[in-house]
């Protein structure tokens, strides 16, 4: 027996499919069905074809029609506070990889802070995960269907070095700054998954510069690299959240990267916003480093010895 039911959009398409289809292939397995999904060429929907025994396939298909009734009656995201953004320390399950979880405790309030507040400031070292987690919390409230796309930006600027001419159109000139934003998801999604969000712009990595103007509702916003922001820029950014969305800001103050004299934006909203109801700082400290152990050690040197030579 085979039934069809047709998927709107790519939100639909999102919520019954899953990211990397791992909502399909449990349905699949739960239900003993096969499933072939055709998508359209000229719009942004598909076709879902379930095969199967009547009583399996009607089943499937009346849970399926389920999920989408309840989307369609969705609340707004300030509404879904209570919503447990993970079950068994796990946030997210990639298909090809280990699942992605809290290793310490920072990393957890991190986690529990992003899905409680709309604003939420993370200021550490690196190597604590603070862009890793922050792009596994985007994917898991966008599989949640808390938001509808993923935005992620971070300053253009060099660190430490003059590349000079770089060739290419806009989308080359920028990669190579944005490239540990494309690597975190790439290890989350995978290759066809992570280039078919990007397509339909449920996924969007941008330079911090093509921001201005924007009112992004609906959508989950990380700025990486705050540190490197000033202060117009970070009082930029901000002014970007629309209706139902979620920013995180990430940053280091020990790797600030701008020209001598020029004021982190990082560093000024610590104080304007400290104050601010539904803003949650939340903190990384060396322990929570979580790369190779020798880079615990590594900061700690460096910590040492520029405390001794200030002027260095």
């Amino acid at each position: 027996m085979l039934k069809t039911v047709k998927l709107k959009n790519q939100d639909e398409i999102l919520l019954v499919l899953g990211i990397q289809d791992s909502k399909l292939r449990a349905l699949e397995k739960e239900m003993r069905v096969e499933c072939f999904i055709k998508y359209n060429a000229q719009g942004e929907g598909a076709e879902l074809t379930i095969k199967g025994t009547n009583s399996r396939v009607d089943k499937a298909l009346a849970k399926i029609q389920k999920d989408l009734a309840l989307s369609a009656q969705k609340k707004p995201l300030s509404l879904l506070k209570d919503v447990k953004p993970f079950a068994d320390n796990i946030l997210f399950r990639p298909e090809h990889a280990r699942p992605i979880e809290a290793r310490t405790e920072n990393q957890k309030k991190y986690i529990e802070a992003v899905f409680a507040n709309d604003l939420v400031i993370s200021i550490g070292p690196a190597g604590t995960g603070k862009t890793f987690l922050a792009c596994a919390c985007a994917l898991r409230a966008l599989e949640l269907g808390l938001v509808q796309r993923v935005i992620v930006t971070r300053p253009i600027v060099e660190a430490g070095e003059k590349l000079g001419f770089l060739p290419g159109d806009i989308e080359e000139k920028v990669d190579p700054y944005l490239r540990p934003i494309y690597d975190a998801f790439y290890d989350m999604l995978g290759a066809e998954r992570f280039r078919a969000m990007k397509y339909n712009n449920v996924l969007e990595i941008v330079p911090l510069a093509y921001m201005r103007g924007r009112t992004l509702e609906n959508a989950f916003i990380i700025l990486d690299e705050a540190q490197n922001t000033l202060p117009a820029q970070m009082k930029m950014f901000l002014t970007r959240m629309g209706l139902h969305s979620k920013m995180v800001v990430n940053g280091d103050l020990t790797q600030i990267d701008l020209p001598p004299k020029q004021q982190s934006g990082l560093v000024q909203i610590q104080k304007i916003l400290k104050n601010v109801s539904g803003a949650a700082f939340c903190p990384m400290e060396a322990q929570d480093i979580v790369r190779h152990p020798l880079v615990k050690d590594i900061l700690a040197a460096y910590t040492k010895w520029e405390k001794k030579h200030p002027e260095k």
